[in-house]
């Protein structure tokens, strides 16, 4: 019989509701993967009692004869950002260490409801700003890539979901929430050969998870395939009266509607998307996917995205100054880390607490969006760029006129090596490049695994869709999937 922890999560709820194994078997195999993963850093908090507890719960159910849900039996893992009651939540900040919920996210509760269990909570860059799980308070989360030359060297997981994406790709949990403010599914997916997908914006409620920047935070499925994230995704989406931007919308079916059959459907390849200096694999890549689209049907036509290149600088400005408004919150007084030098007044109090409780990087960005939300730069920074986000968004209304949905690289390069890319933050922040146009839009947007580079390592290709149409990224996604043939998994060094 396969590994327990070698089965999707479709392969998981079939057989726990045949019989064929209990949920209980699925949770302690997956629990003892995660204690034996330590080197990796992906989980900040492991809660074994808490699968196996799911997992007892789904196994009475089935010995009742009753529904045993969409995720039924699967235990799953957290990212750190969505507040678990009664679980540590820390966004993987100093500011947040020792907090503990006494309420569920939506998200998070609509997991448990359709019988998923938690395997812990997943380290992430801190506040969910980075694209290398580099920031994080808890340290750096550890790709289980390696390169094949046998290079030792340590590969950045993607960010901010890296614990997310390391842990799926480990096999220390089958699938995993993470969150997409401007690829942080999608990247984290492609350096780790996994599939995750990014919903139109408002599908998944973000009620209960720690905010970066509100506009542009959205929750989505992290797993090996494309049928794993559209089983997941239905049980994370939902209107949710407690957010104000949740879309009132019926869930679709979206396990149901799986087609990986193109025929009849335009597929557009956004010119601007080849850019001088290209990384040569990524441009074969790009070039297999959009063979493999001809194979299954699909019509290839090349469009233009005109303000493409825009779309990076006006993100890093509304980002930041929305996160700078969402963390002023963390002051000291209602909760989370309060440093009180001795004698200090309040003011000495928010920034001893400030200083102490936020690293680097969401230093950097809170002083970004700041400034520029500040009285003399709000109208030549903030305003112009939100001018931009409404032209990338009519960019691709007009897109929609010529195509169904958009192929492109989701990265400009494979994973790198920790360490590589810290001392130069505008070079991290290119590594967005390619994601952030569709976060800016609020579109759905998936990657997933299209093969791997000379040195062994995992590249990812995204599709890019019409609002509210996941179902047409989904459908392209499996197409991919189905020629790309992808079954390549790291060798287990840190066990």
């Amino acid at each position: 019989m396969t590994e327990l922890t070698e089965l999707t999560v479709a392969a998981i709820r079939t057989g726990v509701a045949g019989g064929d194994f209990t949920a209980v078997e699925v949770a302690e195999a997956f629990n003892a993967n995660v204690a034996a993963a330590s080197q990796l850093n992906a989980f900040i908090v492991a809660t074994p009692e808490k699968a196996v507890e799911a997992a007892q719960a789904v196994d009475a159910k089935r010995a009742k004869g009753q529904d045993l849900g969409k995720m039924g039996g699967v235990p799953i893992g957290m990212k750190d950002l969505f507040a678990t009651n009664g679980v540590q939540t820390t966004a993987a900040s100093h500011m947040l260490e020792g907090f503990v919920p006494q309420y569920e996210s939506t998200v998070s509760q609509k997991l448990w409801d359709a019988g998923a269990g938690m395997l812990g909570k997943l380290n992430l860059d801190q506040f969910a700003m980075g694209s290398s799980n580099e920031t994080s308070y808890f340290g750096n989360v550890i790709s289980p890539w390696r390169r094949k030359d046998g290079g030792n060297a340590d590969l950045a997981p993607g960010g901010s979901s890296g614990g997310s994406s390391s842990a799926v790709a480990a096999r220390l949990c089958p699938a995993a929430t993470g969150t997409d403010t401007g690829g942080s599914i999608r990247q984290p997916a492609a350096f780790t050969g996994i599939s995750g997908i990014k919903p139109t914006y408002g599908r998944c409620s973000r009620w209960g998870v720690v905010a970066f920047a509100s506009s542009l935070d959205q929750a989505g499925p992290m797993a090996r395939d494309v049928t794993d994230c559209a089983i997941m995704l239905e049980a994370m989406a939902g209107f949710d009266p407690k957010d104000s931007t949740s879309l009132n919308l019926p869930v679709p079916e979206w396990e149901a509607g799986l087609n990986p059959d193109m025929k009849g459907k335009k597929v557009g390849i956004p010119r601007e998307y080849r850019m001088d200096g290209m990384d040569p694999e990524i441009l074969k890549s790009w070039d297999d996917g959009i063979a493999w689209l001809k194979d299954a049907g699909a019509e290839v036509v090349d469009i233009s995205l005109p303000h493409t290149k825009y779309a990076l600088p006006a993100y890093y400005i509304i980002a930041p100054a929305e996160a700078s408004s969402n963390l002023a919150r963390y002051d000291g007084v209602r909760y989370g880390l309060r440093d009180l030098p001795e004698g200090a007044g309040l003011q000495d109090m928010y920034a001893a607490t400030r200083a102490d409780g936020f690293g680097p990087e969401v230093k950097r960005r809170i002083m970004i969006g700041t400034y520029v939300l500040s009285a003399g730069f709000y109208d030549a920074y903030y305003n112009q760029a939100q001018k931009v986000r409404a032209l990338i968004a009519r960019d691709f209304e007009q897109a929609w006129s010529q195509c169904d949905v958009i192929l492109a690289p989701t990265c400009p390069s494979a994973a790198f090596a920790l360490g590589d890319k810290t001392s130069d933050p505008l070079s991290m922040y290119l590594n967005d490049v390619f994601a952030v146009p569709a976060s800016l839009a609020g579109l759905p947007a998936m990657s997933v695994p299209a093969g791997l580079n000379s040195e062994g390592l995992p590249l990812g290709l995204q599709i890019i869709g019409k609002a509210f149409d996941e179902q047409g990224v989904l459908n392209a996604g499996l197409a991919i999937e189905q020629r790309a043939g992808f079954t390549a998994k790291p060798e287990a060094w840190w066990k």
